[in-house]
């Protein structure tokens, strides 16, 4: 049986005080819930009819005694708090009364008083600020007095003054007009000696101009003498250079651009524009980059490739048209580039085959050698002649246009946002296209095929690896970059040991100059590949590479 009650029928201990039944209660020693255990079912019985039906004993039902506690403490709560008077909340109810009004006596009280001590306070300070007007009165006017008679006093001796600077006045006019007329006496015969020196000195100067002029003839003719003597040692190396078949860094850009040029309008356009041979060309060219993709570093299916592959598709039976042999050439060579733009890169062992096969090709398809070198030039720039790109204009002379000479210098777009690739991606891609390149040199020192070089193959054979490093070293612009110096490792890992066996002693004092260049520097305060992060980086591959190849390892 569970009863609930409003509240707790303990009352509190202040209440305690004022209460009767609790101080009976506690003087005898018992509670005041003990006082109704000796009649409790009485008073149950007779009050069962003034509880609620749910509160109403059932006769039928036995009541432990804790159910009986549990009622008792119920009926004594609901009696104490329908009967009880509490003289403690009445107390406080009064004392809450008669403190309100003594604080409104002692607010008003504090007030009237505020008010008189205010009253009082500004009367005392008017009074104070009336004196000290008065005084300050008295002080203003006695400091007029005295600033008038110092005024008559200054009036005074200021007449006095200007009695003695009248006076002092003239006597500096008089004194002044006798200083000019020395001034000007003084002047005269400075003219005089001026016009003397100045005659004297363009005397000199027509003497010296007399002589600068003789001078002048002398260094010219000399200069003339010494541009002609320059002009037929030139002329002579020119003409020793194409006996020898060699050329200079810039002619061999020339000629690569001129040749891509020449592939572009003379080939590719007029492939383009006629349909028939456009669709020829886009059938040969699909078969053409699968089987650059195939190529291995097992030598026999490299061999098998090309040569029953590759060059059933370069010269088939009957064979191409010439336009359209030339334009396969310039897909031939644009695949194997691409293929060591993505290759090489990620793996640099795969330009071995790549090489072999690329070196087998240049030995048996006429004008390959001219468009590859064409088409290295335009991927990589400069940077496989190697040579600095002009400023201003082309080859054939016109000037470039916006973006024209960024990409001549082989920028492309970036792979992996918008804009011009970057320096580190620049690098990247370059070296392993020129990894390639040192590959086929490497070939055409080993004699791959067993043919001999033939001259149309100059662009891709043994002497243009020293070539290379010896106009590499000679350009200062590009030695200060990462670029550069990246180049020079990768040229060295691909056949740094086997030049020693070609050049011997005269390859170690390239080596040292290299090795100079990346530590000491090649001039003062420059080494090659610069302050970059990258240009640093390729710095310690360049020593570490050097290291290896003269110790023999």
């Amino acid at each position: 049986m569970r009863f609930c009650a409003p509240r707790s029928i303990s009352p509190s201990p202040v209440r305690g005080l004022f209460d009767e039944e609790s101080d009976t209660d506690s003087s005898t020693g018992t509670s005041s819930d003990s006082s109704y255990s000796g009649d409790t079912l009485d008073e149950l019985s007779d009050s069962d009819s003034d509880l609620p039906s749910y509160m109403k004993r059932r006769p039928e039902s036995k009541v432990n005694d804790a159910e009986l506690r549990q009622i008792e403490e119920t009926i004594a709560a609901i009696r104490l708090r329908a009967r009880h008077h509490d003289p403690y909340e009445e107390w406080e109810k009064q004392a809450r009364k008669d403190a309100y009004k003594t604080a409104r006596k002692e607010v008003f009280t504090r007030e009237t008083k505020l008010e008189e001590y205010q009253a009082t306070l500004r009367a005392t300070e008017a009074k104070r600020l009336a004196d000290l007007h008065a005084k300050q009165m008295a002080e203003v006017q006695a400091r007029l007095n005295a600033f008038q008679m110092k005024q008559k006093r200054e009036e005074e001796q200021l007449r006095e003054g200007w009695k003695i600077r009248d006076q002092d006045l003239w006597n500096k006019v008089e004194g002044a007009i006798r200083d000019e007329e020395e001034k000007v006496r003084k002047k005269q015969e400075e003219e005089k000696r001026k016009r003397e020196e100045e005659e004297r000195k363009r005397k000199e100067e027509e003497l010296k101009r007399r002589l600068k002029k003789k001078k002048e003839e002398e260094e010219k003719q000399r200069e003339e003498t010494e541009r002609k003597e320059r002009q037929e040692k030139e002329a002579k190396e020119a003409r020793e250079r194409k006996e020898l078949g060699a050329t200079t860094a810039e002619e061999d850009w020339r000629e690569a651009r001129s040749n891509l040029l020449k592939l572009k309008n003379g080939v590719t356009r007029p492939v383009k524009a006629k349909k028939e041979m456009k669709s020829e060309w886009s059938k040969w060219r699909r078969q053409i980059t699968p089987k650059i993709g195939q190529i291995t570093n097992d030598p026999r299916k490299s061999t098998e490739l090309y040569s029953s592959q590759l060059l059933n598709i370069m010269k088939p039976n009957p064979p191409h048209h010439p336009v359209l042999y030339n334009a396969l050439l310039s897909s031939l060579s644009k695949a194997i580039i691409e293929q060591a733009e993505t290759e090489v890169t990620a793996e640099k062992r795969s330009s071995v085959p790549l090489a072999q096969a690329t070196w087998n090709l240049l030995g048996v398809l006429p004008g390959f050698a001219d468009v590859l070198w064409a088409k290295l030039v335009q991927r990589v720039g400069g940077w496989a002649v190697p040579c600095t790109i002009p400023g201003e204009t082309d080859f054939d002379g016109h000037k470039w246009t916006p973006g024209e000479r960024e990409k001549a210098m082989g920028y492309r777009k970036s792979q992996t946002g918008d804009g011009t690739e970057s320096s580190a991606e620049f690098t990247t891609r370059v070296c392993g296209i020129m990894r390639v390149y040192f590959g086929i040199l490497r070939c055409s020192a080993e004699g791959m095929g067993g043919k001999p070089v033939d001259r149309s193959l100059k662009m891709f054979t043994l002497p243009r690896y020293w070539i290379w490093f010896a106009r590499m070293l000679g350009q200062r612009a590009l030695l200060g970059t990462g670029v550069a110096a990246q180049l020079i490792y990768t040229a060295l890992d691909v056949m740094g040991s086997g030049a020693v066996q070609v050049w011997g002693m005269q390859w170690y004092k390239m080596l040292q100059l290299l090795y100079e260049g990346v530590t000491d520097g090649y001039e003062k305060g420059k080494v090659i590949g610069g302050d970059s992060p990258e240009g640093k980086a390729a710095q310690v591959r360049v020593q570490l590479e050097v290291e290896r190849i003269v110790s023999g390892r």
